[in-house]
């Protein structure tokens, strides 16, 4: 027979014991006479469940709250026999469960003539006092909710008459108070499958009331609220809800999660509930915020619970209709994010009045199933149902997750599994792949152009890892380190014995000090460098003259005391007999390069440095036609300074007086004006400074055309492997071009586009330059402050020596410009060729290519950059090669920074990974990765010898 569905009066959630949703409210009212005869039968005394929680659940006391409040606390279950109740704090005492005696049924009855108060009374508590309360509330605000939906009510209650025995072998059937021979069905199969958990039961089921109690006592001993079919506990510890698995006869496990005060915090839900199926998973009852939004989506069951929820699919097939619906519902709950709540084993939720109407709007909304009944899926089902369709959401599958990852370990097996191995050679720890080449440097022919000092790299690049010398340690912090560096990270004595008395670098115990000097300025680089410019006012150290290049700069304190005039300065000298100059420089925090003026070009481009220096470097400027001193000029920005200060400037011995004579005469023919000859009276030196035309007037002029003018052909800025002309370029003559006009004076120039750069010109980024060249600067200055400096675990007080691999405009160095560190920015020679617009804006930089080694000595940097590198240059070099060189250049606890696509970013990871590098993060979105990762001391035991690198 049809069961009457009772619904509380008190705002609270109904009794579990009554396994119906909202819409059995509605149905009732269509159940007129037949629901009142039917429920007049049962005349059985009303249990008085309430004291039986306040015996056994001292928990329920802690969750009471005002009946507006208790919406949803109440859990109800698609089994239920008995129904558990919710104290509350108002002191209407305990509001269990309605009363079943034919009184009740017959109020019921008589309501239910009233469409408006239908609902109301059908759910009559037995306590009149919260049935007026309800009643004069639902009047306010819940009249258009029951009209709307009460047309339903008599159809579902005919069907699930017709469902209750065809159900019952599968799930236990919901009792109602009336029905007593229901509620002993339901007693006898809840002893069979639910030994372990709670049962609440009917109010007017004695026996069931009773086993509530015992199963209560031996269930919970903690704060535990019982749920019909199952246990919901609602242990409310500060604020947090809790989630129990509520299992229905059929083994069906639903987590009802416990939920807060409503009252209180209305707006919070509970998350991260896990939906499961029917073979054993518990559906997530936990997520509860829109029980008062919604309350018509939490329980949209018939008399049986075996209407479907109204926002599923219409399917009209019966036996697979039960099925489908299990999938596509619990999708669906899940892609709502909690927005719908579960239906099935809740039974009928009352909702507060203020929210009826949207609930009604969302009723329209949505499809209704309205010919659900005869093979719905029983009990707990339901609550799958809402689970089936719904989207990933930003969740990503195991199934998903697990094939990418097996792919990715397939793809760089190579590499996780790769073998690294030590190098054996005769440099040892100082190993420079290109410059300790001995088989390529014992063919060659002649050496009086210093080819023995230049490049000559291995045909396949190493991959192997430098060792380190005995006894490295961390190396001394900046501004400490310009003064002394450990010992045993450069243990070479033989500079210090030759240059001590210039006071180049001493021995000083555990350190290698440095007092400042040079062969120039033997008491001190910085009055070296007031000199010059009280020589040459218009020289403007930091605002004027920013980016200078130093020949043959010995150990690099010329260039490491300008950084207190705020001037940058690239220094280089080569690998030769005065040892490790330049591995000083580096490890003293001065930027510096292993090169020669010898055959070819220097890696810059034309007209980029505004100062050449030369203190003794001890270079043949006037031989062959002033072949190297051309160079100079090349990579000298027109209007631009030349600094020689050498013995012939101010001695008179006879070879200084004879290259004096040819400096002379070669500087005039090259239009070098001689602006100034002054003594330093101190450290006894002279200082001789030439400055470069800005027009080409006096080339015109000249009576001889030697040395001659380059042909239009010749590139200035090609410089990669370009060998050495005996020719000057004119200036440009056009104003629009580069060098044309003097730049802006530091630190403007950082952040403004050059003047040169056209909007017609189209970028690397694909806008107007003018405009990529700030979108480049805007977003590195982002990427550092939001993320580098603070989200990737590194100290940036033991940063000195920086690389950027890829540089493009420089924007990188730019947005690091308040930091204590200098940038090598590195233009590989197969991207775009933006490295004067990095000189431009006050920075220095050097062409590379990265499929042969850096002019550098090992341990150089702090950190290196690659943005987007590894990927273009695995295509045309030995990847493996590269991280090898990378290891190389970088230092013991060094970072590097690695941005580029995934799956690169995963091989690259695999490598450093087999060094035993830290990887301090790894990220991923989409198709880009982010990987940062910190170089360790680990060196493998296996050592690759490499006859190539051995002296005999």
């Amino acid at each position: 027979m049809a069961q009457v569905r009772y619904t509380r009066l008190d705002n609270r959630r109904p009794p579990s014991s009554y396994c119906s949703t909202v819409m059995v409210v509605v149905f009732v009212a269509l159940c007129l006479v037949g629901i009142w005869m039917m429920t007049s039968s049962y005349v059985g005394p009303a249990q008085d469940v309430d004291e039986v929680s306040l015996d056994t659940k001292d928990g329920i006391k802690k969750q009471m709250t005002p009946p507006a409040a208790e919406e949803g606390s109440g859990q109800k279950s698609e089994d239920g026999a008995g129904e558990t109740l919710n104290e509350e704090k108002k002191g209407d005492g305990d509001e269990g469960l309605p009363e079943g005696d034919g009184s009740s049924s017959k109020q019921e009855g008589q309501e239910e003539k009233k469409d408006e108060k239908a609902k109301e009374e059908s759910t009559l508590s037995g306590d009149e006092s919260s049935s007026k309360q309800w009643e004069q509330e639902e009047k306010k605000e819940e009249k258009t909710k029951e009209e709307a939906t009460s047309s339903g009510d008599e159809s579902s209650s005919k069907q699930e008459d017709q469902e209750e025995k065809k159900e019952e072998d599968t799930k236990g059937e919901s009792t109602s108070p009336s029905d007593e021979s229901s509620s002993k069905q339901v007693d006898q199969e809840q002893k069979k499958e639910e030994n372990t958990k709670e049962e609440s039961t009917s109010s007017s089921d004695e026996s069931s009331s009773k086993q509530v109690d015992q199963e209560e006592k031996k269930e919970e001993n903690t704060k535990e609220e019982p749920t019909s079919s199952g246990e919901t506990k609602s242990e409310t510890e500060g604020g947090e809800n809790k989630n129990e698995d509520t299992k229905s006869e059929n083994g069906d496990g639903s987590d009802l999660g416990e939920k807060k005060d409503l009252k209180d915090d209305p707006d919070e839900e509970n998350q991260n509930d896990d939906s499961k199926s029917e073979n054993g998973d518990g559906s997530d009852l936990g997520e509860k915020k829109d029980l008062k939004d919604h309350p018509d989506e939490e329980n949209p069951d018939s008399n049986d619970k075996q209407t479907k929820p109204e926002t599923e699919d219409n399917e009209s097939s019966e036996d697979s209709e039960n099925q489908k619906k299990k999938t596509a519902d619990e999708s669906d709950t899940e892609a709502k994010g909690d927005k719908e709540t579960k239906t099935g084993t809740e039974g009928a939720e009352t909702k507060t009045e203020k929210e009826s109407t949207e609930t009604i709007v969302e009723q329209e909304s949505q499809p209704k199933n309205e010919t659900s009944g005869d093979l719905s899926p029983p009990g707990a089902q339901l609550e799958l149902l809402n689970e089936t369709t719904a989207q990933n959401g930003s969740f990503t599958t195991q199934a998903t997750e697990s094939k990418i990852e097996k792919e990715a370990q397939k793809s760089s097996g190579d590499q996780i599994d790769f073998k690294w191995t030590l190098c054996n050679t005769t440099a040892g720890p100082d190993y420079i792949p290109c410059l300790d080449n001995v088989q390529a440097i014992k063919s060659l022919k002649d050496t009086k152009h210093y080819e023995h000092r230049e490049r000559h790299c291995p045909d396949s690049p190493p991959t192997c890892l430098v060792p380190l010398p005995e006894g490295y340690k961390r190396p001394i912090e900046w501004p400490k380190s310009r003064e002394k560096i450990w010992y045993t990270n450069v243990p070479h004595t033989k500079l210090a014995e030759y240059k001590g008395h210039q006071n180049w670098v001493k021995v000083t115990g555990e350190f290698l000090t440095f007092p400042g000097g040079g062969t120039q300025f033997k008491h001190g680089a910085l009055h070296y460098i007031d000199f010059i410019q009280e020589s040459v006012p218009g020289i403007e150290w930091g605002k004027s003259s920013r980016v200078v290049l130093d020949v043959g700069c010995g150990v690099a304190s010329f260039g490491g005391f300008l950084f207190d005039r705020d001037v940058v300065t690239m220094s280089l000298a080569p690998k030769d007999e005065h040892e490790a100059q330049v591995q000083f420089a580096l490890e003293r925090g001065i930027p510096a390069i292993s090169a020669v003026m010898g055959t070819t070009r220097l890696p810059f481009p034309g007209r980029v440095f505004d100062i050449v220096h030369c203190a003794r470097c001890r270079v043949p400027w006037h031989i062959e036609g002033g072949k190297l001193l051309l160079e100079l000029n090349r990579v000298l920005r027109p209007g631009g300074f030349f600094v020689w200060s050498a013995t012939p400037v101010y001695q008179k011995k006879t070879e200084d007086v004879e290259i004096w004579k040819a400096m002379t005469e070669l500087t005039k023919k090259m239009c070098w004006e001689l602006i100034s000859i002054n003594k330093d009276t101190i450290n006894g030196v002279g200082v001789a400074t030439y400055k470069k035309p800005t027009s080409n007037e006096c080339y015109k002029g000249r009576s001889e055309q030697q040395p001659p003018i380059c042909a239009d052909s010749d590139d200035p800025n090609a410089s990669w492997k370009v060998p050495l002309e005996a020719c000057m370029h004119t200036a440009p003559e056009d104003t629009t071009q580069r060098g044309s006009q003097w730049p802006e004076q530091w630190p403007a120039r950082l952040e403004k586009p050059p003047f040169w750069l056209s909007s017609s010109q189209t970028g690397v980024y694909g806008k107007a330059a003018p405009d990529d060249f700030t979108a480049d600067y805007e977003h590195w200055k982002r990427v550092v402050t939001k993320s580098y400096l603070n989200g990737l675990g590194i100290n940036w007080a033991s940063v000195r020596n920086v690389m950027d691999m890829k540089a493009v405009y420089g924007g990188f160095a730019a947005a690091l410009r308040d930091m204590k560190v200098w940038v090598m920015n590195v233009v590989p020679i197969d991207s775009p060729d933006t490295l004067a617009i990095i000189y431009e804006r006050g920075l220095f930089g050097i062409y590379h290519d990265w499929c042969e080694s850096f002019s550098t000595y090992p341990r150089s940097y702090d950190l290196v950059h690659a943005d987007h590198l590894f990927s273009k240059l695995k295509q045309r070099c030995n990847l493996t090669a590269v991280v090898a060189e990378v290891d190389r250049v970088l230092r013991p606890e060094g970072k590097m920074i690695v941005r580029d696509d995934a799956k690169t970013v995963q091989e690259v990871e695999a490598m450093v990974k087999a060094m035993k590098w830290e990887v301090h993060m790894t990220y991923s979105k989409g198709k880009e990765g982010l990987l940062t990762v910190q170089k360790s001391i680990w060196r493998p035991a296996d050592v690759q010898t490499l006859a190539y690198a051995i002296a005999a």
